[in-house]
């Protein structure tokens, strides 16, 4: 098995990775969080057919154990699919000592966590990713649900006890949510490790991994990010890094509303307009082409989508999270695997954005 430990101020915690670790969740359980009283697995319509009956049949009926279904997709990460959810937790009367399970991807696991984080004033909870994307959110205890005006912008911090990851369970994905996970790796290399990065090129077709590959991409990727987070939980420093094509990514997904691309689709062109910036901004050289030709070669698209308005993107980037008094502040890289951020002036934003618009179309 293998295991990286999170360690935050407020909890420590595990991610185990192992092929077949759905059908030992009820044996987790009873080493990291004991007693329980009941538990609930919130998953999604995707999931459950697949995976839902193992992890509940885990449990050998040692506990009483609730399921909820929520429809697949961003959009479930909203005010009305949280407020069913929590319906739901009542009705199945859970206390202070039950214990939600997150079995899905970043959105199951974002929804289920905020959820655990506000019942009775926070409940227990454990991440089970079943998506390449998954391995960044279900660590670092960042929870929360979208508002129409912005991704992620409702939510806490609240640690899991365990994060328990069946990579067997990959292997079921479409090639997009590959891709979409991928690039969050491929993130935690150009913040962090060049070695790292450059080992991530010579995989040539994701959703082909060995499985011994995947393990240890997973292992090295979330150590990446526990290390970060580690030092900073609350996000109060460098843990903004973690962020970097995400500022220009959420508000494409927020502008064509969520769903229309994935997550790590968004996060790629997010990525190449960072690197753009970041040349500009401290007058290097990052070899972008190399990287915009390595991302297309993986089939990511890496342009901005001709149909986003450019007056609008601007404006949402505005609101983002690392957003101060209106400006635009993005993660940039001084050099690769050395991220800072730095608020950009609007003119250059507004030149790179039209200059990175599908066709060169301005919005």
């Amino acid at each position: 098995m293998n295991r990286v430990q999170v360690a935050t101020k407020s909890k420590v915690y595990d991610v185990c990775i192992k092929a077949g670790l759905r059908h030992l969740i009820g044996d987790a359980v009873k080493k990291v969080t004991e007693p329980v009283s009941s538990v609930l697995v919130i998953t999604d319509t995707d999931v459950a057919p697949l995976y839902l009956d193992d992890v509940v049949l885990s449990f050998k009926n040692e506990y009483p154990v609730y399921t909820e279904v929520i429809q697949s997709g961003e959009a479930s990460k909203s005010f009305s699919v949280y407020e069913q959810v929590m319906t739901k937790a009542l009705e199945s009367s859970l206390d202070r000592k039950s214990l939600i399970i997150a079995l899905g991807g970043g959105v199951v696991g974002d929804l289920a966590g905020f959820v655990a984080a506000t019942y009775m004033r926070g409940i227990r909870f454990i991440q089970v990713p079943t998506t390449l994307l998954a391995h960044d959110s279900s660590v670092g205890g960042k929870v929360a649900i979208n508002h129409p005006l912005g991704k992620n912008m409702v939510g806490s911090f609240h640690q899991p006890e365990s994060v328990l990851y069946d990579t067997e369970m990959l292997y079921s994905l479409p090639v997009k949510e590959w891709r979409s996970g991928f690039a969050e790796v491929m993130k935690h290399g150009f913040i962090r490790d060049l070695s790292f990065l450059n080992w991530l090129q010579e995989i040539k077709v994701i959703e082909e991994m060995p499985i011994e590959q995947l393990n240890t991409l997973l292992e090295k990727s979330i150590s990446i990010k526990a290390e970060i987070v580690t030092v900073d939980e609350k996000e109060s420093g460098i843990r903004a890094h973690l962020n970097f094509g995400h500022t220009l990514g959420h508000a494409i997904e927020s502008e064509l509303g969520y769903g229309v691309v994935t997550h790590g689709e968004a996060v790629v062109i997010g990525m190449v307009f960072s690197l753009r910036v970041s040349e500009e901004m401290f007058n290097i050289d990052l070899d972008v082409d190399k990287y915009e030709k390595w991302f297309s070669d993986l089939g990511y698209k890496t342009k901005i989508p001709a149909s986003c308005n450019i007056n609008n993107l601007l404006m949402l980037m505005k609101k983002d999270k690392k957003a101060e008094s209106q400006s635009v502040r993005m993660v940039l890289l001084s050099k690769i695997e050395e991220a800072t951020v730095k608020e950009i002036p609007p003119t250059l934003i507004e030149k790179l954005l039209v200059e990175r618009m599908e066709g060169d179309l301005i919005g």
